[in-house]
């Protein structure tokens, strides 16, 4: 796939610092022009659910990013979610091992939203994907939470690592569970006017 953008003048502003999402767009051949990662409070609101918490911080996120003239901005934010209860970035290991006995043997959603940002309008999408969780062991989280893969997961766990073991199904879309749904992410490229494939919409 060509990243060449012919005539478009337009760059791509990734607002993240994830070098899984860096690497998922290089799947579709994007590689962005700069990377902005905004700070933004990532606490949930009072009795805030899954859903709406993910779609809200996508949108505070590209808010957040500084775009200047001829910039689309893409940002995403990702969270597990086990019925109402949001899962998110485990500050330690005790709360990492936690998250990982709570989902051990259960189903759970992780949910990413995308937001696009270009001019004062800003696209955004939510992706939703069932996740299943064998039955762990003492020994398995142990072993998973020294090797350190669970810091800055939302959840406690990353699919594209050693915890992929621990997954025997899902259910919807796998780069969702890394943390960009690539199908959606396109969609609002292209739907902002970026010339996705080299070819200008």
């Amino acid at each position: 796939m060509s990243t060449e953008r012919p005539d478009s003048g337009l760059r791509l502003i990734l607002g993240s610092g994830s070098p899984r999402r860096l690497e998922l767009l290089a799947q579709i051949g994007v590689v962005p022009d700069a990377v902005r990662p905004p700070d933004i409070d990532e606490t949930p609101l009072k009795g805030e659910l899954p859903r709406d918490y993910v779609k809200r911080l996508a949108r505070a996120k590209a808010e957040a990013v500084p775009a200047a003239e001829g910039e689309i901005v893409l940002c995403a934010d990702t969270t597990v979610a086990l019925g109402r209860r949001i899962l998110g970035k485990p500050g330690n290991e005790g709360e990492a091992a936690e998250f990982l006995h709570i989902l051990s043997g259960r189903r759970h959603k992780v949910i990413t939203a995308v937001a696009v940002k270009r001019g004062g309008k800003i696209w955004v999408k939510d992706v939703q994907t069932t996740v299943a969780m064998k039955l762990l062991s003492n020994p398995e989280v142990n072993a998973y939470i020294a090797s350190g893969d669970w810091k800055g997961k939302a959840g406690g766990y990353a699919i594209q690592g050693p915890a992929g073991a621990f997954i025997p199904w899902i259910t919807g879309s796998f780069t969702c569970v890394v943390g960009l749904p690539l199908a959606e992410t396109a969609g609002l490229l292209v739907a902002a006017g970026y010339p996705l494939y080299g070819v200008q919409a």
